[in-house]
């Protein structure tokens, strides 16, 4: 049997004629660039977060750069956020000109550990600081109680990346909804995915929603009249038509995976060295990858592939070990959370077309390894 990490052809089979018929229309209209197969998607997926505002744009590295460029973040203000994420998160910061700051993840969530965060605010180094972008990581909301008192409290911007979270919550509130904005990522393999690349801002603050749609189309207010500099964040239209097609799907795609997520977890529990992703009871998971920790986290990827079973590590190094990043001078050491958990953790493939046959090989050939082991 073969079992891929995703399986985006599918899926896209699944509703090919919904697909299809989207795309046509905008093919139709010519409105290649935003118009309304964009405008209507973002109304919807606002509405579907509860949030007032959705800002389509180009991907979810520009949903974190226009973010922060429309707050105000310059050059000399600090931006706090972890290292065990993708890059795209600190790669806004420093397009923005800031500086990024690191803290590290609580060890069961992998998302950032309001202890830390703390430490740091209350540190004399913390005054430059002018926001916080906790990563809701694998689709775990981060304890966004914690962080946004804390940001309050030192009167910080909260900046949300949401990009692996799409309809994920803590305490019943949807992700969007705890700071200033959130970031998503419309990726392919995505829980909602584009057919490229796409992303999108989510916020209820009608001034940032104003600036970020200004930049997003090269500081434009009329056709041909730029008031400041801007940008090119725009969605294509044909992007906007494929997610406005799929996202009546997402919450039944969503239930899915999590029935996927507890079908692993009982099938899976107490073998060998697994840790399973531990799943807050205040946070709603909508389990963007099925991560699990194992202390032989390469050789048990190497059997899977034997197997014909895809598997995934994200992420095998930490920021502050990456090249890119050097100039921030952490040590080895500097975050041992975020170190273990790039050394042990590894993701099984989880896709909402998943079948049970599917679902029940990957845990029997994972049982398998340890046994033989």
């Amino acid at each position: 049997m073969n079992v891929p990490l995703a399986d985006l052809h599918q899926q896209y089979l699944s509703i090919k004629s919904d697909i299809d018929a989207a795309i046509q229309r905008v093919i139709g209209s010519s409105q290649f660039i935003l118009g309304d197969a964009v405008s209507e998607f973002e109304t919807a997926f606002a509405r579907m977060h509860g949030a007032s505002h959705c800002i389509a744009v180009g991907s979810g590295t520009d949903a974190l750069h226009a973010t922060l460029w429309a707050a105000g973040i310059r050059q000399g203000d600090v931006v706090v956020t972890t290292p065990f994420t993708f890059i795209a998160t600190l790669e806004a910061i420093s397009l923005a000109g800031a500086t990024p700051a690191l803290i590290d993840i609580d060890p069961q969530t992998f998302t950032m550990d309001p202890a830390k965060l703390e430490e740091f605010l209350v540190s004399s180094n913390a005054r430059l600081t002018k926001a916080v972008i906790p990563v809701h990581l694998y689709g775990q909301a981060c304890d966004m109680d914690r962080i946004h008192q804390l940001a309050l409290t030192h009167g910080i911007q909260v900046v949300e990346d949401a990009c692996q979270a799409h309809l994920a919550k803590f305490d019943g509130v949807f992700v969007g909804n705890f700071g200033l904005a959130a970031c998503f990522s419309f990726y392919p393999g995505k829980n909602l995915g584009a057919f490229g690349e796409a992303g999108a801002v989510v916020t209820n603050d009608a001034g940032l929603e104003k600036n970020i749609r200004r930049l997003r189309d090269h500081g434009q207010v009329a056709k041909y009249k730029h008031a400041t500099v801007g940008h090119n964040y725009r969605m294509d239209g044909i992007q906007g038509a494929v997610l406005g097609a799929k996202l009546g799907r997402l919450q039944g795609w969503t239930d899915r995976r999590r029935a996927i997520a507890a079908t692993y977890r009982k099938l899976l529990h107490g073998v060998g060295d697994l840790v399973l992703p531990y799943e807050s009871s205040r946070a709603y998971h909508v389990y963007h990858l099925f991560t699990v920790r194992t202390q032989h986290r390469d050789a048990l990827q190497k059997y899977l592939a034997s197997n014909h079973i895809s598997t995934a590590i994200a992420y095998p190094i930490p920021l502050h070990f990456q090249g890119a990043y050097a100039h921030l001078a952490y040590g080895q050491g500097s975050f041992p959370q975020s170190e273990r958990a790039a050394e042990e953790c590894i993701s099984l493939p989880l896709f909402a077309e998943m079948t049970d046959e599917q679902v029940g090989y990957v845990s029997e050939s994972v049982g398998a390894f340890f046994n033989r082991s």
